[in-house]
């Protein structure tokens, strides 16, 4: 049973894409200004402007999304069995262990394909937030988005026993 303050966990539907879209956009304008500027914050949050493109992407990968009280707060993706493409969470529902769920489905998931670890490549600010959940950093890579550089750093999670940490 999850509680009101339990992120309740569900698979990607093509409906839910402009919603996803939507906190795609706030998670990056209003969570990255310390570590991107305001030209990269923009290109970055281009990608979900052709909705289209966007759900497409997140259809062809394991998509999953949270809510809090059944309104959707955050989702994740991973592409293949061992990497971890997306994880947004809406700037209101930041630091009420939205992501944790998503992160530790995500990693039973990828156990449960056979994946022995896990990658990710994430932005500047998530970093802390992976290397506290057992992520170390292994290489920084410059991406360019939409005519923007941005940096991020791929950072690897060994999994024991199906995904479990």
């Amino acid at each position: 049973m999850s509680g009101p303050n339990t992120p309740a966990l569900r698979p990607f539907l093509p409906a839910d894409t402009p919603v996803l879209a939507a906190i795609f956009t706030a998670a990056i304008e209003e969570l990255t200004g310390d570590d991107y500027s305001s030209d990269q914050q923009e290109a970055w949050a281009a990608v979900a402007d052709d909705e289209e493109e966007f759900g497409k992407k997140l259809a062809g990968e394991l998509t999953l999304i949270a809510s809090l009280n059944n309104a959707p707060v955050g989702f994740a993706s991973l592409k293949g069995k061992d990497h971890i493409d997306m994880l947004y969470v809406h700037p209101s529902a930041a630091g009420r262990g939205v992501a944790s769920a998503l992160c530790d489905a995500l990693e039973k998931l990828a156990g449960g394909r056979g994946a022995t670890s896990l990658t990710v490549d994430a932005s500047d600010n998530a970093q802390d937030f992976f290397r506290k959940r057992g992520y170390a950093a292994k290489q920084r890579n410059s991406v360019t988005v939409n005519g923007e550089w941005l940096t991020n750093t791929t950072m690897q999670k060994t999994l024991q026993d199906g995904g479990q940490p």
